[in-house]
């Protein structure tokens, strides 16, 4: 069983800042990737951020890359998105999730197994 704890949304200024945090908790092997995904209303959820646990290995969706940094803490279990220059654009509930081994693709939304339960992150204009 895993768990995953999102934290850090809430309310910013268009070009503001936000960082956030997603707390695992798992007790069997480790997971091959955390990503962090973001779903706006009406709109399907699309990849934002992935990291490899081990590795540190980092992929970024086009629409945020230069803005975004995804990082993660081992000895913490946990895995940040810093979000720099915020757009109204970027409004949407982020998501993060794991993937175990076998890896498959780290922008793929159908190759994570498990979900935190989201945390929504506003951008004014």
């Amino acid at each position: 069983q895993v768990q995953l704890v999102e934290s850090g949304g809430g309310l910013v200024q268009a070009g503001g800042s936000l960082r956030l945090s997603c707390a695992a908790s798992s007790r069997a092997r480790s997971p091959y990737y955390l990503g962090w995904f973001r779903q706006a209303p009406g709109k399907e959820r699309e990849f934002v951020a992935a990291v490899t646990w081990s590795g540190g290995y980092t992929y970024y969706a086009d629409s945020v890359k230069g803005r975004f940094t995804i990082s993660r803490d081992n000895a913490k279990n946990t895995v940040y998105l810093q979000m720099d220059s915020l757009k109204p654009e970027d409004t949407a509930d982020y998501y993060c999730a794991a993937q175990f081994p076998p890896p498959y693709l780290p922008t793929d939304t159908k190759a994570y197994n498990y979900w935190g339960q989201g945390t929504q992150v506003t951008v004014s204009s």
